[in-house]
């Protein structure tokens, strides 16, 4: 029962996060957006930095700006607005 607290990003999105075979390369990772592109959460199991957490998988948002090698996305959840940071590879463009 304790361990059902502190779960993990991964845990339980076996079948969300399979991997396809339309998504190899490594021109992935040098992807670059601008401010105002809109973006798809499109998750990378291959690759934990920067992995947002499993429920915003398949969301779109709104880049907002960059920090460092991830970038801000703007998404809504249930009426809330909330801010994410993602690595590049976790995006794909709209």
């Amino acid at each position: 029962m304790l361990l059902t607290l502190y779960m993990v990003k991964g845990s339980k999105s076996r079948q969300k996060l399979k991997l396809g075979y339309h998504r190899k390369g490594i021109s992935i990772f040098f992807q670059e957006f601008k401010v105002g592109d809109k973006v798809a959460i499109d998750i990378l199991p291959s690759s934990h930095e920067g992995m947002p957490h499993h429920r915003f998988q398949g969301r779109i948002g709104e880049v907002i700006g960059k920090r460092g090698d991830c970038y801000l996305v703007k998404i809504n959840d249930n009426f809330k607005e909330k801010i994410l940071i993602v690595a590049p590879q976790h995006l794909r463009k709209i």
